[in-house]
């Protein structure tokens, strides 16, 4: 056999191995989504409600966030993180400094402005420090929402419920997420773009409610349920559990969401996926500030891949999501080796059509009529099927014809994630690791910064109404063991189980969360 005849069957197994993968993926996803049901709520009574908006730059929505927030949920208690904001966000935040519910965190300067993670870190250190020493850390819960979401109102009712929070199992819940323009009419945003935006919106949408939604329901089943960056939730005994180990409950990566989940999971937490409640966020209507997004998200799937030695050895994971979990991590790297074997084929196909006799015609009568049923059934199909399945799980009021044009255009709108996959793999080997922000179209030009606003405080205080409450030490770090027991392991329940025994019976008489006011 010829060098050139063993390199193009080399190339031919390779590429048809990628496909076969990738749709076999696709049909367990898709089962399992579409086998999953709903579960009944609980009473949210029995929880502690805390809600995290970090904010940086947000001047154009944080209002309105906060005001929905304040009188969606009455039981719940939010904090703004200002990350540096240079556009007017803090005296946005200065109109709640007579609200007992609404605390600010600014961060400044150099300390600031060190991505999502550390932002996040600031608000838990004041919620651990604003409750009473005897609080019961287990029912309290800790919620991020981006800064131009909104949450659903029944939210805390399904969260609560024996699937979730009401178990004493479950550590984190991830919700549903959802374009904050495709949201029902009473909560949808109303959005003047034109019909490319439009379009962009509506794929968006059904790329978290389809095939991200999909991959949520399969992951239940494995127990590896990956937790989001807007929507998550989790038990503040956790999140302190984390933090004795490694410092802090969120990290260095860009993907600090899904990073967390790792950590959940390695502390034999487990997390959940809750399709009952959703969180709408506002939609990209532009190409280039989607793919900045995408590229973060790549880029930090990459960073998150020094877990998987931890994720392989862990005796408190098991196999089924162990495997998931490795698949999620080796998906970006099977992008890039993925792109040359496609350009390459490409290349042999397009240089057989050019020197067969009779040119593309001549190419078509031998044999290359096949290839477009294995383009239609290998690369377009596993893309457009999630047009039907957004139909019928989601938009009922879509025409089958919308439904599977909005298909095909999902397998086109792909092409903009494997763009972010190189752009994440180019930042990677620049050691590039700055976060960025996607800006809105709608986001004023950056002002200089407001003046010193009564209410708010720096990184080493904590604002509660009026009365800035002082920085209590960091959590003392319990002293790390050396060396290895040559002994069986013994597998011990995580430490924030261990005081959920009484969960099943919510009490009303935990200790109330202290708030001084003017």
């Amino acid at each position: 056999m010829s060098t050139e005849t063993q390199s193009l069957a080399l190339l031919n197994t390779a590429a048809f191995l990628l496909c076969v993968s990738f749709c076999a993926y696709v049909l367990s996803i898709l089962v399992f989504h579409l086998k999953s049901g709903r579960s009944r709520g609980g009473s949210p009574d029995g929880f502690d409600w805390h809600i995290i908006v970090p904010c940086r730059n947000e001047a154009s929505v944080i209002g309105d966030t906060v005001r929905r927030l304040l009188c969606d949920f009455p039981q719940a208690t939010v904090w703004c993180v200002d990350d540096a904001s240079d556009d007017g966000t803090l005296a946005k935040l200065a109109a709640f400094t007579d609200q007992p519910r609404v605390h600010v965190v600014e961060r400044q300067l150099p300390d600031a402005r060190q991505g999502k993670g550390a932002a996040l870190n600031a608000a838990w250190r004041r919620i651990e420090q604003s409750l009473p020493a005897n609080a019961d850390r287990t029912r309290v819960i800790v919620g991020v929402l981006d800064a131009d979401s909104r949450l659903d109102p029944q939210g805390p009712v399904a969260l609560s419920g024996r699937q979730y929070f009401g178990s004493a199992l479950v550590g984190a819940v991830q919700v549903e997420v959802r374009m904050l323009q495709c949201a029902p009419r009473r909560y949808a945003q109303p959005t003047e773009v034109g019909r490319w935006g439009r379009l962009l919106i509506r794929l968006q949408d059904m790329e978290f409610r389809a095939p991200i939604a999909a991959m949520q329901s399969l992951r239940r089943r494995t127990g590896s349920v990956a937790m989001g960056g807007n929507g998550q939730f989790t038990r503040l005994s956790l999140l302190n559990e984390i933090a004795d180990q490694h410092g802090t409950p969120w990290h260095g990566a860009l993907l600090e969401d899904f990073e967390l989940g790792l950590h959940i999971l390695l502390a034999g937490g487990r997390t959940e996926y809750c399709p009952e409640s959703w969180v709408a966020q506002e939609a990209l209507t532009r190409i280039r500030p989607l793919v900045r997004q995408r590229t973060r998200w790549a880029q930090g799937s990459m960073q998150c891949g020094r877990y998987l030695g931890k994720v392989l050895r862990s005796p408190r994971i098991r196999n089924s999501a162990t495997l998931e979990i490795a698949h999620f991590l080796a998906a970006p790297w099977t992008q890039l080796l993925g792109t040359p074997i496609y350009v390459a084929c490409l290349v042999v196909m397009s240089y057989y059509i050019d020197n067969t006799m009779g040119g593309l015609r001549g190419w078509w009568n031998s044999g290359g009529w096949g290839v477009p049923p294995l383009v239609l059934v290998f690369g377009i199909g596993p893309f457009a099927l999630w047009g039907i399945v957004y139909r019928i799980r989601c938009e009922p009021q879509l025409s089958i014809p919308k439904a599977l044009l909005l298909g095909i255009c999902h397998w086109l709108y792909s092409y903009a994630q494997s763009l972010a996959v190189w752009l994440a793999f180019a930042r990677m080997v620049t050691a590039r690791t700055d976060w960025q922000k996607t800006a809105r179209a709608a986001d004023p030009q950056p002002q200089p910064a407001p003046a010193r606003a009564v209410g708010r405080v720096a990184v080493g205080q904590a604002a509660v109404g009026r009365a800035a409450v002082p920085a209590q030490p960091r959590r003392a770090q319990p002293a790390r063991r050396s060396g290895r027991n040559d002994g069986p392991r013994s597998i011990r329940p995580p430490r924030y189980l261990s005081h959920l025994s009484h969960l099943t019976t919510p009490t009303t008489d935990r200790p109330a969360i202290a708030h001084t006011r003017k």
